[in-house]
């Protein structure tokens, strides 16, 4: 089973073609978990993460975390160590910060927007560092296009929202570029592509030309 954490402001609906890709192309049964990325707190997100995939019973368990899903898998696998078998991938997660995130935190009516789970993870400074056994994959956007040129004048590659840098997680299996968007990437065949040779394989097929951004 492939569970997909969907991001900030978002529903999960906005995967439905990612998703299906995985489905028809891979024969994944793929399950999307809705939180309130807003109103909740990471530990009560996670605490339902929990419960539906206790309630899903999976022999094997992989997941994939678009933009805040990706920190919601991680303080997942973090707190609930013990799930069936499987890989993770993140896809455009600030995994070590974000300035996006931080600049309009800095507005304290801006917070509010931001919710409660950007304010525990990217609002103050953490050190995190992937070491669970698990396979994590890691795909980066490289077509500035997003709200997050609004807020901060990127000067490296960026996806409009996350700069490439950001998405970096020391630990990590694999880490590639794609020329999408922050959004644009759950629209991608490329994207959609990569992430099921790493669910299946536990590693990217694009070639080094890809890795160097």
């Amino acid at each position: 089973m492939v569970v997909f954490l969907h991001g900030l402001w978002l529903h999960g609906r906005e995967s439905l073609l990612l998703c299906r890709r995985l489905q028809r192309a891979l024969g994944f049964d793929v399950q999307v978990f809705h939180y309130p990325s807003v109103s909740a707190s990471m530990a009560e997100v996670t605490e339902r993460l929990q419960a539906f995939i206790a309630a899903q019973a999976p022999a094997e368990l992989h997941l994939v975390g678009h933009s805040l899903g990706g920190l919601v898998a991680y303080r997942f696998l973090e707190r609930f160590p013990a799930q069936p078998p499987g890989r993770v991938v993140f896809l455009g997660t600030p995994a070590v910060a974000s300035r996006a995130a931080t600049e309009v935190g800095r507005a304290r009516w801006a917070r509010a927007l931001l919710g409660r789970c950007i304010a525990e993870e990217l609002l103050t400074e953490r050190r995190r560092e992937w070491s669970g056994a698990r396979n994590l994959g890691i795909i980066a956007g490289t077509r500035a296009v997003g709200l997050g040129k609004l807020v901060v004048r990127f000067n490296e590659p960026n996806d409009g929202s996350v700069a490439v840098s950001e998405t970096r997680l020391p630990g990590a299996t694999d880490h590639i570029t794609l020329p999408v968007s922050h959004f644009g990437m759950l629209l991608s065949a490329r994207v959609a592509r990569e992430t099921g040779a790493f669910l299946a394989y536990g590693h990217f097929v694009l070639d080094c030309a890809h890795r160097r951004s």
